[in-house]
């Protein structure tokens, strides 16, 4: 779970709700002073929300990028559907392509694709559906397949307790086992807000998906579509060997943050974006 240091937005951005063809998302809009020249959209991981993003938006903002960081669907204040055929990852991805088409999205620069860990995943699927939206790709602390043995296993731990329990129960039984010591100034209260609001069959459906997703670098790697591959020095959701066995794959630009594990963008943000800014202007 990314921790991010506030849920307060910064002065360059705002809260609004992006309305598309398949439904409405809540956004995180940073807007440059001075006008953007490009886009990037971002998409948060499993159990995140757009909040990940945020220690991102003012140093992105301030390069002249209009971000947008979204919740998915069932995610935080994105409204869920209560069932789990609604999160396949086909639909998700159908989700990406409508954010991309929606109004005022696309700048004359183009759209620069970014997701984390699941979001990561999800970025990949729509790309391979349609990758004419986009500028490039950045896969950041997300693997080229299933999760980590040790992850699946806690995937499943969760999907069940999901199916048995409810949220505020469950998210008692995980504080006990990984109390938010280093968690936003309201001493998790915000984590524990975003946790009750994501919709169960979200989770349990996206976790399912970590856990089978196949290898599809070989497809990635035939578009023509910059890639950018992303982690910290440690990640216990993918090993770090297999992510640069990944971008080797992909002939793509590698970055490691140092100090960061499975959350850049939380733990070390402004490094981390300036690995944005100069891979997104070097295109």
């Amino acid at each position: 779970m990314s921790r991010p240091p506030t849920f307060t937005p910064p002065s360059c951005a705002r809260s609004r709700v992006l309305r598309t063809a398949r439904g409405d998302f809540a956004v995180l809009d940073a807007v440059p002073s001075g006008g953007a020249h490009s886009t990037a959209l971002l998409l948060p991981g499993y159990t995140g929300s757009k909040e990940d993003f945020i220690a991102l938006l003012e140093p992105l903002a301030d390069a002249g990028f209009r971000v947008l960081s979204v919740d998915g669907r069932g995610q935080y204040e994105t409204e869920g559907t209560g069932r789990q055929e609604s999160y396949t990852q086909g639909e998700l991805a159908q989700d990406v392509l409508a954010q991309a088409a929606a109004d005022g999205v696309p700048a004359p620069g183009g759209i620069h694709l970014l997701g984390h860990s699941l979001g990561g995943q999800i970025a990949r699927a729509a790309v391979l559906l349609d990758a004419t939206p986009f500028r490039s790709l950045t896969l950041m602390s997300s693997g080229p397949a299933e999760i980590d043995p040790a992850q699946q296993k806690k995937a499943q731990l969760l999907g069940d307790a999901l199916g048995r329990w409810g949220m505020a129960e469950v998210w008692q039984a995980m504080r006990a086992l990984d109390p938010p010591e280093d968690a936003d100034t309201g001493d998790g209260e915000d984590l524990r807000r975003r946790w009750m609001r994501h919709d169960p069959a979200q989770l349990i459906a996206t976790g399912a998906q970590l856990s089978r997703e196949p290898d599809r670098v070989a497809e990635l790697a035939a578009l023509p579509l910059p890639v950018h591959v992303v982690s910290g020095e440690r990640d216990d959701v993918w090993p770090v060997p297999l992510i640069d066995t990944m971008a080797r794959r992909l002939g793509a630009r590698r970055t490691v943050v140092e100090g960061a594990e499975h959350s850049p963008n939380t733990a070390r943000p402004l490094e981390t974006a300036a690995s944005l800014v100069s891979f997104w202007n070097s295109l």
